[in-house]
């Protein structure tokens, strides 16, 4: 163990003091490429726990090709990729080789001098996983435990010949900022709480000739995470839509309508399944599963990687994705419609809800006072200035909505649209009715309770449409989000409702969709005037 603190030493030293002769590394040996240097360097380490305790690191095929995609060079031997996201199951052996690319960055092939190697986590546990792994490496190697230093209590690494540091951080962004950072591995990143530690490595090795940054996670269930941005930016460098030639994605995932208990995905999307990954377990855990439905989501995201929340949410991701449509907005003028209206609090959104009975379509607009939209976005770890950039929320001025936008915008779907009726919450409403009578808009307006009698069959009748595939919906980002936060309770009789203060987030504009749904689903549509067919009868 290594000496802590001011005048710490390498784990060991020769008697006399003098460095011992030893024979050239294999990764030093001349002809080698970047890439070949780098393997040889892991598989000189010694694997230390599981059932390949005590022997070699062995490469894969399939490591060894991703090894090779990161430390590819061009013509003048620069490395291409500047960052890497490695998305796989879990049990692929993802902390391995993080922690064997860290350290031969720290005093392996890749050191330079006084580099800066870090791991990142989202908490001070599962950051010293990979701090684990590299002091096993060292300890095992004789040459390493000569060269660094351990210093655990701060869980940091000192390389004495090259003065390169490894440190291992968790989601604590402040101490990031300042660093110099020519390595970093970040671990799980879909459990980090935001994104600051994220953009403060990645922007933190602008003064290096050649910084690398790895992700190494599972997906994120959350379509607003940094990672969810990253999986998708590398989905369309792999489709050809757009070229990165410095960013690699090596994504190994089940397809989202997949059969979760093929055999068949299950290999295809893990691959060391057979190998180092038990497949008797992974049998195991997939037949639990199959019998305890609560625990299906889970094997589904960790098993498959497939972006499934593990915690039970009222709508699947995958389900809503699907009724993914295009709407020509054009098109539905003069159409029958429904509005929901959800007001909102000094920390919610003011979202509405417009849904079309003929044709299943559900637009939806959103408001949030300009003053407290930085304040928002930090306190629910959400883009709100992006969106409101993207014109997805409609900002207002002051610390509070104001709602003359909210009528105005009611006062242009009245206008454009067939609009039958308007659901809303009792709540806060007397100025938005003051103001609709002021600006002349007549507009009917229904009570729609938030509890068990008019929410239950409002959740039911949202429900069935997107279980169905009826419901089509542009994909508007706030609205999503809001799908995505959204839990329900029950009563005894089985009736549910949303509740806000159970969800992790804003379900405000689900909330506007579910009141408009729901009056739809209870209000027949009007009969066509007998006049516009058979015209006046004289008698």
């Amino acid at each position: 163990m290594g000496l802590r603190g001011i005048g710490a030493k390498p784990v060991k030293k020769a008697a006399d003091g003098k460095k011992k002769r030893r024979a050239r590394p294999a990764w030093q040996r001349k002809g080698l490429t970047r890439a070949q240097r780098v393997i040889a360097f892991i598989e000189s380490l010694k694997i230390t726990s599981g059932i390949f305790a005590g022997q070699p690191f062995r490469l894969r095929d399939w490591q060894k090709a991703i090894i090779e995609a990161i430390y590819a060079v061009d013509e003048s031997g620069r490395r291409i990729k500047r960052q890497v996201l490695l998305t796989v199951p879990r049990k692929n052996g993802k902390t391995q080789i993080a922690a064997a690319l860290a350290l031969a960055h720290l005093c392996g092939p890749e050191a330079e001098s006084r580099g800066q190697v870090f791991s990142a986590a989202s908490d001070r546990k599962q950051a010293a996983l990979i701090f684990r792994e590299m002091i096993a490496y060292v300890r095992a190697d004789e040459a390493l435990s000569e060269r660094i230093i351990i210093r655990e209590h701060n869980k940091t690494l000192e390389d004495v010949e090259t003065g390169s540091i490894y440190e291992a951080l968790s989601s604590d962004a402040r101490k990031a900022h300042g660093l110099n950072v020519s390595f970093a591995v970040m671990d799980e990143l879909a459990q980090w709480p935001n994104r600051d530690l994220y953009d403060a490595l990645t922007t933190g090795g602008a003064a290096r000739a050649e910084p690398l940054l790895v992700v190494i996670s599972t997906k994120s269930p959350d379509p607003n995470h940094v990672l969810s941005e990253l999986v998708a930016y590398g989905e369309r460098i792999l489709s050809g839509d757009i070229e990165d030639p410095a960013f690699l994605p090596v994504i190994y995932a089940a397809p989202d309508d997949a059969d979760p208990w093929d055999e068949a995905v299950w290999f295809a999307c893990n691959p060391a399944l057979g190998d180092f990954r038990s497949l008797d377990e992974m049998r195991v855990a997939a037949e639990q599963a199959k019998r305890l439905p609560a625990r299906e989501p889970t094997f589904r995201l960790l098993y498959l990687n497939q972006p499934i929340d593990a915690e039970t949410r009222f709508l699947n991701r995958i389900d809503w994705e699907a009724c993914r449509a295009e709407i020509d907005v054009t098109a539905l003028h003069g159409k029958r419609c429904i509005l929901g209206l959800d007001l909102s609090s000094t920390t919610d959104l003011t979202a509405l809800a417009a849904y079309f009975p003929e044709t299943h379509d559900l637009l939806a607009w959103f408001w949030a006072p300009h003053d407290t939209l930085e304040e928002a976005e930090r306190r629910d770890h959400t883009p709100y200035q992006l969106w409101a950039r993207q014109g997805l929320i409609e900002t207002t001025p002051g610390r509070a909505i104001d709602k003359s936008f909210v009528v105005h915008r009611m006062g242009q779907i009245v206008s454009d649209f067939d609009v039958e009726a308007c659901a809303f919450d009792r709540w806060r409403m007397d100025e938005v009715k003051r103001l609709l009578v002021e600006e002349g808009i007549r507009l009917n307006l229904i009570e729609h309770g938030q509890g068990w009698r008019d929410m239950g069959p409002a959740v039911d009748a949202i429900e069935t449409l997107v279980l169905q595939r009826q419901l089509r919906h542009p994909g508007h980002a706030v609205l999503t989000m809001c799908v995505a936060n959204a839990v329900t309770i029950s009563d005894p009789a089985g009736s549910r409702k949303l509740v806000k203060d159970k969800s992790t987030g804003r379900i405000d504009g689900l909330v506007a969709a579910a009141m408009a749904i729901g009056l739809a689903s209870r209000t027949p549509a009007r009969k066509p005037s007998i006049y516009l067919t058979r015209g006046l009868i004289a008698v």
